[in-house]
């Protein structure tokens, strides 16, 4: 369980935060009722239900499903419309392919999936947003809440878009926001420009000659060939990409062979790993290397290589008047010593990045923990729910302050 989880004291600002406040009980039973119905992506049934239910029940303007397969929307108006303008806020709603071992009376109960990334908890805070905005409205322009399915490795933001979310809800700007274990309670965090990696998945196949161990001078060995690639490869960030440029080469699977024939050379050998950059011309830098790289090793043994190079994921890359914006919001509700406006980027990889291509944004960290607690991806890690109203309250002030009523 979480180590961070104990009842810790917010000092947040700002009506949004009071307000929400009031029925934060109601949206911890829901997260926690979220974490206990774990779905993967595109399988979002009942997470997607409950999100309906708890919409209608808010009372917003309109609830559009099936866009991306499993994704929701909720459009909520402002008291006016003069301005003509259209804000969308997104949460990921999808969990993880693993095991859960907390054993707190909310844990998963379907095996081998969980909510290990808190996409339960980012789902819930938007719900409060959509409750508090809806009950308010104290804006001008209309609010768009995109609830994504399928960002753990299924890109359901490309979906939604590909299925028509900006044509059908053309925001002008769009936000989005993730638990950060390393941060404290009452902590976001920020950045103009790369916050996220790009994901790229890399599949080296080698085909040699197989034959007996003994008589190694009759093969051609694609496990020695391999060792050589992941060797080699280790030198193209070093040589290749300058030192002040982010780059990742990790080739982290390699299958060759059989573990009960000790005596048999294979005659193929696979690698798989991951490439994650934030330029897109190192980025087809390193492909273009890799792919040289390989093809010339497995050469120079009489053997072949093929580098299968896919771009899963591009870098998720802050607009700046959308990055400072969203630092002065979060500003305006924990002050200037709980906000990190120069956030440093992670090598982790996000598809809200397919939405910050189509539209001007920004993705912000919110903190949920600090020492001692689980890092995402964690069999024993559990959203806190004690930032649930911060969560909320930060969504609804990125409506508020970017459409504000001409009276204010």
């Amino acid at each position: 369980m979480l180590a961070a989880a104990a009842p810790v004291r917010l000092k947040v600002n700002g009506r949004a935060f009071s307000h929400i406040a009031q029925f934060h009980p109601e949206l911890t039973s829901f997260r926690r009722d979220l974490h206990a119905h774990p779905e993967l992506g595109y399988e979002e049934v009942y997470t997607s239900a409950r999100v309906v239910e708890a919409l209608r029940l808010c009372g917003v303007d309109e609830v559009v499903t099936g866009l991306g397969k499993t994704g929701v929307v909720g459009v909520i108006r402002g008291r006016s419309d003069t301005s003509g303008r259209m804000i969308g806020l997104r949460a990921d709603m999808d969990a993880l392919t693993m095991s859960e071992q907390n054993d707190f009376p909310w844990k998963s109960t379907r095996s081998g999936m969980m909510h290990g990334c808190g996409h339960d908890g980012h789902t819930a805070m938007l719900v409060g947003a959509a409750r508090y905005l809806a009950e308010t409205r104290n804006f001008d322009g209309t609010a768009v809440l995109i609830f994504q399915p399928g960002e753990e490795g299924f890109a359901g933001a490309k979906a939604m878009i590909e299925d028509g979310l900006f044509h059908r809800f053309p925001v002008e700007s769009v936000y989005a926001m993730h638990n950060w274990p390393g941060l404290k309670p009452g902590c976001i965090g920020t950045t103009a420009g790369a916050m996220m990696a790009s994901a790229d998945r890399v599949t080296i196949e080698i085909t040699g000659k197989g034959g007996h161990g003994a008589h190694p001078y009759l093969a051609v060995d694609p496990v020695l060939v391999a060792a050589h690639i992941i060797t080699a490869a280790q030198s193209i960030v070093s040589r290749n990409v300058r030192p002040v440029e982010g780059a990742v080469i990790s080739l982290c699977a390699i299958h060759s062979g059989d573990l009960h024939a000790m005596s048999v050379i294979p005659g193929k050998a696979t690698i798989v790993g991951t490439v994650r950059t934030f330029n897109p011309e190192v980025q087809a830098l390193i492909e273009r290397r890799l792919t040289e790289l390989c093809t010339t090793v497995a050469l120079g043994f009489g053997a072949t290589a093929t580098v299968n190079y896919e771009r899963i994921y591009p870098a998720t890359i802050n607009s700046t008047r959308e990055a400072l914006f969203a630092s002065d919001v979060a500003e305006s509700l924990v002050g200037k010593d709980s906000v990190v406006r120069d956030m440093e980027p992670s090598m982790g990889a996000e598809d809200f990045s397919f939405m910050l291509q189509a539209k001007p944004g920004a993705y912000l960290r919110i903190g949920q923990g600090g020492e001692g607690s689980c890092m995402l991806h964690n069999s024993r890690y559990d959203f806190n729910d004690e930032i649930l109203p911060l969560g909320a309250a930060l969504h609804a002030s990125l409506v508020e302050q970017s459409l504000p009523l001409a009276s204010q």
